[in-house]
């Protein structure tokens, strides 16, 4: 099982779509492992962006997440960076196909609602910077087995 960290940015918190976006996993068949609404702190964002330091748009970027709160959510299942990237849909919503999280309720890149990993190694790494294990919820669906295999 794969985990992803998945965000809800300050746009899409301040839009009332963390329900609309949270239900988008639901269905997908992801499951919910962890969930915090935070307002993140400055040094937790530089911590999730470094891979963007030194970019022109690092800054901008710190600014932004850091300009509201946020939904932190843990995500498990099979290929979940995938799914879940899937999901979300291009990083410009414009370019992004309808259907997607990105395509149906975003417009533009520096406003575009959600955070996924890229990688089933940045999904470990992003989940454990914002989760310990003990807020981690491990635990059986039953209906685990209809979307499975």
């Amino acid at each position: 099982m794969e985990r992803t960290l998945i965000l809800v940015k300050p746009d899409g918190v301040q839009r009332g779509l963390m329900g609309e976006i949270i239900g988008r996993f639901e269905r997908r068949g992801l499951k919910l492992i962890g969930m915090k609404f935070i307002q993140m702190s400055e040094e937790l964002a530089r911590r999730h962006y470094k891979v963007h330091e030194g970019r022109p748009f690092y800054e901008g970027l710190v600014a932004y997440i850091t300009s509201g709160p946020v939904v932190a959510m843990a995500w498990e299942g099979n290929e979940a960076v995938l799914a879940a990237r899937n999901t979300i849909g291009a990083t410009k919503p414009v370019e992004a196909a309808a259907g997607t999280i990105r395509g149906d309720l975003g417009m533009e890149v520096g406003r575009n609602l959600v955070h996924g990993s890229d990688s089933p190694e940045n999904g470990l790494k992003e989940v454990s910077l914002f989760f310990t294990e003990d807020e981690l919820v491990d635990w059986s669906r039953v209906t685990e087995p209809w979307i499975c295999e």
